[in-house]
């Protein structure tokens, strides 16, 4: 079958692509850096760059970056536009950070509680949520870019289920707080989030690897080839609802023995819990247990509560080792609460998965599978689903 090449115009697309890749991971780069990082000359680099300023989708600044001679300055992404309020939704809580519009982070991270019994409760918590940042910085528009813990049709911009929430039914999130609030909005699964965060902050993130959030529930995504692999159902990455036991305890997915009713925080306070009410143990109780007093107790050598965590690691690393034999992927990061059980539960999940049939070690291209806790800070990973909007706009020139 003949297939036709491509034409100037797409080349020249597609080089805006990668240009524009390097400068929203960097945010400042020379004319000698762009062209050491693409591989192209100097004249050429030059015309893109120029096409880029006509276009208004970069700006020039006298500022050097070489130490060397003489210099034509930088390139940097605007500094007007629209900032981005990248916000984490869970049933209990919304944590934000705001950034500008070369998605540079403005302040700190906020966390706040929320206990929405109903979907028009949690919109109206994450209004007031925007409108006080906007009350702040009345001058810009800011957009809003939401991690949706659970299942999330990022095209429509619903979140579709949400575990844990007292209600079952979908919520066209997107649509909903663009008409309240009259701005954008771009949604897609929390781990989605961690995925972005990795993908555009992280230089030593590959194009193919795996986050994983161990938090009250387990979820994860997957980057395959430099995308985020969502799936045609946008289901990608349950690995919290792969069958550890079909005759295990119920989940909250209508299915028993998911790895969540295992493995997950949720799952450990409420074997600690039943524990208690039948062991009171001093200093807690069994109905106000919190994550944190669980992590504690673990520090301080509860040795049931170690048990436990060493039993949800190894559960953990079994369903990712399966997953590591389907896609073959060998770089993996962990996030969540669950990591400050630290690495004797870091250990136990990797024994797991130790053995991979197809990594011989014989060849140059082979690596070993890497499994680690994620090292960006809580600002970056939060600011991972403001990605969403570069992606967009990236894709305008494909």
């Amino acid at each position: 079958m003949q297939r036709s090449g491509f034409n100037n115009t797409r080349v020249r697309q597609a080089n805006k692509q990668i240009f524009l890749s390097h400068l929203w991971r960097e945010k400042q780069l020379s004319k000698s850096q762009l062209a050491q990082l693409t591989g192209l000359s100097i004249p050429a680099v030059s015309n893109i760059l120029e096409e880029l300023m006509d276009e208004g989708r970069i700006d020039h600044s006298r500022e050097t970056l070489s130490q060397r001679g003489l210099s034509s300055g930088s390139f940097h992404l605007p500094e007007k536009g629209a900032w981005t309020l990248c916000i984490n939704v869970t049933p209990t809580s919304i944590t934000s950070q705001l950034a500008d519009a070369r998605l540079v982070a403005v302040g700190d991270w906020r966390h706040e509680v929320i206990n929405p019994e109903t979907p028009k409760a949690l919109l109206t918590a994450l209004a007031a949520h925007w409108r006080e940042y906007r009350r702040h910085y009345p001058e810009v528009t800011i957009n809003l870019a939401l991690g949706v813990h659970g299942q999330v049709d990022p095209i429509t911009g619903a979140s579709k289920t949400m575990p844990q929430a007292p209600w079952k039914t979908a919520v066209e999130i997107k649509y909903l707080l663009e008409e309240m609030l009259g701005v954008q909005v771009l949604l897609d699964n929390d781990c989605v989030m961690l995925a972005l965060a990795e993908k555009w902050q992280n230089p030593a993130a590959n194009g193919d690897f795996c986050v994983i959030n161990v938090d009250y529930g387990i979820g994860s995504s997957f980057v395959i080839n430099d995308n985020i692999w969502r799936g045609s159902l946008f289901g990608s990455g349950q690995i919290g609802h792969t069958i550890i036991n079909p005759d295990g305890i119920a989940c909250d997915c209508g299915r028993y023995g998911c790895l969540e009713t295992v493995a997950s925080l949720s799952a450990l306070k409420k074997q600690a819990r039943v524990w208690m009410k039948s062991q009171p143990a001093p200093h807690y109780d069994p109905e106000t247990l919190t994550t944190d007093q669980l992590i504690d107790a673990w520090e301080q050598g509860d040795v049931r509560i170690q048990a436990w965590a060493e039993h949800a690691a190894s559960a953990i690393g079994l369903s990712l080792y399966n997953f590591l034999n389907i896609l073959n992927i060998n770089q993996i990061w962990l996030y969540g609460r669950s990591c400050a059980f630290g690495e004797s539960w870091l250990n136990t999940l990797v024994q797991q998965t130790g053995f991979n049939p197809f990594d011989h070690g014989d060849s140059p291209r082979a690596r070993a599978t890497q499994i680690s806790f994620g090292q960006l800070n809580r600002s970056q990973q939060l600011m991972g689903i403001g990605y969403l909007y570069v992606e967009s706009q990236l894709s305008e020139l494909s």
